[in-house]
């Protein structure tokens, strides 16, 4: 679907279902939940209220969920409990599975090995 800058405005809704605004043309009182999180809140159950369109050349538009700034919840604080299991997560992350030592940095999804075991010479 090729839609240019002037296609991506649709307040109403009426062509996308939601209203739709152009990139970094959204009104006040909508955000991503990049921008939520970095003001220390969550959208909290609530729907997608919007969205913003970038066009492209060669494909699909970009397309960001907006959500309503006074509907969003303060994010939860982090508990001692989910502070250790999100250690441990990590650490398995960088424990290879074939010599079992910390490697000290993520283990590559794609090798399922640390590096050093991987390519030995």
């Amino acid at each position: 679907m090729r839609l240019r800058l002037a296609d991506c405005f649709d307040p109403t809704g009426e062509r996308f279902g939601i209203p739709t605004y152009p990139w970094h043309l959204a009104p006040d009182g909508y955000a991503t939940r990049r921008q939520l999180r970095a003001l220390g809140l969550r959208p909290g159950g609530q729907e997608v209220a919007a969205q913003i369109l970038r066009p492209r050349r060669r494909r699909e538009p970009l397309t960001g969920y907006l959500y309503r700034i006074h509907l969003a919840r303060p994010v939860r604080p982090m508990t001692t409990g989910r502070r250790a299991a999100l250690a441990k997560a990590n650490a398995a992350r960088r424990t290879c599975s074939n010599c079992r030592t910390d490697a000290g940095y993520c283990i590559p999804r794609s090798l399922g090995m640390c590096t050093t075991c991987a390519y030995p010479d």
